[in-house]
């Protein structure tokens, strides 16, 4: 048996533990690596249905707020 995860899946997972930590206890650097985490998942995510889908999402809550 072989198990596989995906890179998008395992940014996601990353990203998670990372934002449940304190915010005191994080150095610029930390900072720093948790954003471009943050961005790398949101471009491997942006070509997907899934991201197609959050992005109609967010424009109709901006829609709404104008």
């Amino acid at each position: 048996m072989q198990y596989t995860i995906s890179a998008t899946a395992f940014l996601a997972i990353i990203i998670v533990l990372r934002l449940r930590r304190r915010t005191e206890a994080r150095s610029r650097t930390d900072e720093a690596f948790t954003v471009f985490t943050a961005v790398t998942f949101g471009v491997l995510i942006a070509a997907t249905a899934w991201g197609h889908a959050i992005l109609q999402l967010v424009g109709i809550a901006v829609e709404a707020t104008h």
